[in-house]
């Protein structure tokens, strides 16, 4: 560990009083953000603002699930959890003692692998036992969430991390006399970190692939969909991961992984609050520019070629019907994306909306209906139509009546009211992000993350209110045509009729 760094950590975390709750930051005019580029490439957004003295912290990585090749999916979403366990001098009364057993972990890990590939499954049980023992022998060592209770005690509220397909991000919002302790923290997280508990929680990532993907009737529709409709870009990969895939990877490849991806020339740092911007780049530079780059993200070299033909999958569950419809559409940055997403408000935003509407008002065949673009956005995405009918009606005739509304949409377009109250939503949603700093925060880190350039959503945002009714009539023409469709079904199976 860095010397300086382990020093001006236990000065702070010594520091470290409770302090009481804060009250939310107000809203004010958006000043501009100020963008520092550290030695090591790391790129700092500050956002001063006036209001409560709070900060807000998000520190996002270039580096998701679209990145795994085959073999390690769910590396990403694992390294999320496991960058909470601690580091060389936090959540730990002795780290040598523990490296000695991690080895000894690792490479029963690698003879259990060995042994279930090999068809031999008791054996491979067995190996897993003594890791388990010696996981319980190491957390003798462990101070459990102890990073957790040190930004607890200094005031911190909404500490977490979320993994996607194209980034992985961690947020939190601490006192603004209390924000050093952030840049120390995340300076001994992103030099020194830890990952102990590995195995253990590894089978918690797993436990929550099986509740959400393979428990789950709408988990496995969506992740099947997608599969359907990505055959080549790895959009079509879950971010949880394969069951397969987590079952092989060791500690050492999650390591390895971390070491090389996600050094700070690939994170964005956006801080948004009251706070003193010279202060602020004075600690960022202390702390944060000394940490050695890391290696380029992998590059993405797929494309999902043209879909030719309807795709078409069903899916049988002891649950009620449900369907999802997905159209190729562009990346979020293309000419079209406002207009596509103009289209998904007139569709499916709010109740008024044409299929809302129609499905659940008018005709009450569907209970709910939603859309959206996805799974990320910088690369050709999926605009998805998801719809749950109603018992007493079919998946086919709630597919027809969609069909239906886009075939008018496609021949009429949509009128200047629809367009314009979808205008009145963005404006009202505009107004929310600016008296949010936790929000802001998240909008101009992503930005910068995804996009290179902090006030891109900013002008999509602009670029959706020139949007017009004959815009969203030419890309429903465009892209919503039966070719370019995936439609995948939830059917009650029949056993259970």
């Amino acid at each position: 560990m860095n010397g300086s760094l382990a020093v001006g950590l236990a000065v702070i975390l010594a520091s470290v009083q409770p302090v009481g709750a804060q009250r939310p930051a107000s809203s004010g005019d958006l000043p501009s953000v100020e963008r520092i580029v550290l030695e090591n490439g790391m790129r700092v957004l500050l956002l001063p603002r006036r209001g409560a003295p709070t900060v807000s912290f998000v520190m996002q990585y270039a580096i998701g699930g679209v990145h795994e090749r085959s073999g390690e999916t769910g590396v990403a979403h694992l390294l999320e959890h496991m960058l909470f366990k601690g580091t060389e001098t936090i959540g730990t009364t002795d780290v040598d003692a523990e490296r000695e057993l991690f080895e000894r972990m690792d490479r029963l890990h690698a003879s259990a692998v060995e042994a279930a590939e090999s068809g031999d499954p008791i054996e491979a049980r067995r190996f897993r036992a003594e890791i388990d023992a010696l996981e319980d022998e190491a957390r003798s060592f462990v101070v459990s969430n102890e990073f957790d209770r040190i930004l607890s005690r200094a005031g911190a509220q909404g500490l977490n991390a979320m993994t996607t397909t194209e980034s992985t991000t961690y947020f939190v919002e601490l006192p603004a006399n209390r924000a050093e302790l952030f840049f120390a923290l995340e300076a001994d997280r992103l030099a020194n970190p830890v990952f102990r508990e590995f195995y253990s929680e590894r089978d918690v990532v797993m436990e929550e692939r099986r509740m959400r993907v393979d428990a789950s009737p709408g988990g496995t529709l969506y992740e099947r969909h997608l599969a359907a409709a990505f055959t080549e870009h790895p959009y079509g990969q879950p971010v949880v991961g394969f069951m397969a895939d987590l079952e092989r990877l060791g500690r050492e490849d999650v390591e390895r992984y971390y070491r090389a991806y996600y050094g700070p020339n690939n994170a964005v740092l956006a801080i948004v609050g009251n706070f003193d911007p010279a202060e602020v780049e004075a600690w960022a530079r202390h702390y944060l520019e000394p940490i050695p780059r890391g290696r380029e993200p992998r590059p993405i070299d797929a494309v999902e070629p043209p879909q030719a033909a309807e795709r078409r999958i069903e899916v049988e569950w002891d649950a009620e019907p449900s369907l999802r419809i997905g159209w190729h559409v562009t990346d979020g940055r293309h000419d079209d994306a406002p207009a596509v997403a103009m289209l998904s408000a007139v569709l499916t935003g709010g109740r008024t909306s044409r299929l809302h509407r129609r499905l659940v008002t008018e005709d009450r065949i569907a209970a709910s209906v939603f859309s959206s673009t996805g799974p990320g956005s910088r690369f050709a995405q999926l605009f998805q139509i998801d719809l749950t009918p109603v018992q007493t009606s079919s998946v086919e005739d709630v597919e027809r009546v969609v069909y239906d509304e886009i075939r008018r949409l496609q021949e009429d377009g949509p009128s200047t009211e629809e367009v314009e109250r979808v205008r009145n939503q963005i404006e009202a949603g505009r107004v929310r992000r600016l008296q949010s700093n936790l929000g802001l925060a998240f909008q101009i880190a992503d930005s910068e993350s995804l996009l290179d350039d902090w006030t891109a959503t900013f002008a999509a945002a602009d670029r959706l209110r020139t949007v017009t009714t004959e815009d969203v009539r030419r890309v429903a023409r465009r892209y919503l045509t039966q070719d370019n469709r995936t439609v995948a079904i939830l059917r009650r199976s029949e056993s259970t009729r």
